[in-house]
């Protein structure tokens, strides 16, 4: 019998953020708001999903902000 599965860390794009200044970089830019998820895949089916969590991205150093 052959059962193909996965774990792992799954992030989706939500679209623009905020215009803020970067606390690492500095800069002053457009940033990117995302959600991440771990999951569990059953024969590339997402079965379970936990651990989900909003946050923003710098579009220049890619630093991130919780929401």
């Amino acid at each position: 019998m052959f059962i193909l599965f996965g774990f792992g860390r799954r992030q989706k794009h939500l679209g623009p953020g905020a215009t803020r200044t970067c606390p690492r970089c500095h800069n002053t830019t457009q940033w990117t708001r995302m959600r991440e998820f771990r999951q569990f895949t059953l024969f590339f089916i997402p079965v379970a999903r936990w651990n989900r969590r909003e946050f923003e991205t710098c579009g220049i150093c890619t630093a991130a902000l919780e929401v």
